[in-house]
């Protein structure tokens, strides 16, 4: 097992004087091209510094790695939340594949999702669900791009339970407004990934400070939001480009929200009865009354308009 992502740097330096010519240009370049070697390959890096792949997979291994795939790991862990988006985008163009770019990026969610299968801890979910049934009060939080997964939370979770606040994140103080009267007997979820939000991250200690369970859904156990919650809900985050690739974190909350729902059957059998009535007399969905004209392809409908 080779030196965990933060104390890498620290391992190379000390080690420095050690190194033959060879090792050294890798040590010098990690050091100072960290983005790259985040996800460059041993060939690419091989080229770019002059040395062969053989002495770079030595290289990880004499630092007490199985191989260069689990040095890259650590390396990756180290800069994840570092890189500006100018960087993700630059570094993207190295690692993807801009002849099929919609195979790359589905690939990458495919394999986000293997990986947090084996990440997430099933008896943490499971203490989940309870504490959040259990809860007075639920608050739900995410800031940027986590948003996006707070709102769908938020939309789920207002179909199962009546005691939902879906916290706006517009500012760091009204935030801390919202949650004023956050308890004991309360429940805080915080969704954070990579750019980690320091806003989530102090609303959670805040929480955590007034006595609520906190939940964290993130990436790692080392995350900031981490260190403030009761459990954390793990699940696999990366970068498409400029883009924070969030498929792996919102199968794990369709996941929460179906054991929720499943949890409380009849009162969600009773709202959806009770919302499918307002839905029709609202007329808030298309109504499918011709499944033979809705069933037809696009070259049918293109061929009756020709006609």
């Amino acid at each position: 097992m080779g030196p965990k992502s933060t104390e890498l740097l620290n391992v190379i330096e000390s080690r420095m004087d050690s190194f033959t010519k060879s090792q050294r240009k890798i040590a010098v370049f990690i050091k100072e091209n960290l983005d790259k070697a985040a996800f460059y390959t041993a060939a690419a890096m091989s080229n770019g510094i002059g040395v062969s792949e053989s002495t770079i997979v030595r290289f990880a291994m004499e630092l007490g790695y199985e191989g260069y795939p689990e040095m890259q790991k650590a390396i990756r862990e180290l800069i994840k939340n570092k890189l500006t988006a100018a960087q993700r985008l630059e570094v993207a163009s190295d690692r993807m594949d801009e002849k099929n770019l919609l195979r790359s990026v589905l690939a990458a969610d495919s394999r986000n999702i293997k990986e947090t299968l084996g990440m997430i801890n099933n008896e943490d979910f499971d203490n989940a669900v309870d504490l959040i049934l259990a809860a007075k009060t639920i608050y739900i939080l995410g800031v940027r791009s986590s948003s996006a997964l707070a709102g769908f939370m938020g939309f789920y979770f207002n179909l199962i339970f009546d005691n939902v606040r879906l916290v706006n994140t517009t500012s760091a103080s009204e935030i801390f407004e919202q949650m004023i009267n956050v308890s004991t007997e309360d429940v805080v979820i915080g969704i954070s990934f990579p750019r980690y939000s320091k806003r989530t991250a102090k609303a959670m200690q805040f929480a955590k400070d007034n006595g609520a369970k906190v939940i964290a859904i993130t990436d790692s156990y080392h995350s900031p939001v981490s260190r403030h919650a009761d459990l954390a809900l793990l699940a696999k985050s990366d970068m498409t480009s400029f883009v924070d690739s969030l498929t792996a974190p919102l199968s794990v909350i369709t996941a929460l929200v179906v054991a929720l729902g499943m949890k409380r059957k009849e009162t969600v059998h009773r709202t959806l009865q009770h919302l499918e009535k307002i839905w029709d007399e609202y007329d808030v969905y298309e109504r499918i009354e011709d499944k033979h004209t809705y069933a037809k392809t696009k070259w049918e409908i293109e061929e009756e308009e020709d006609l």
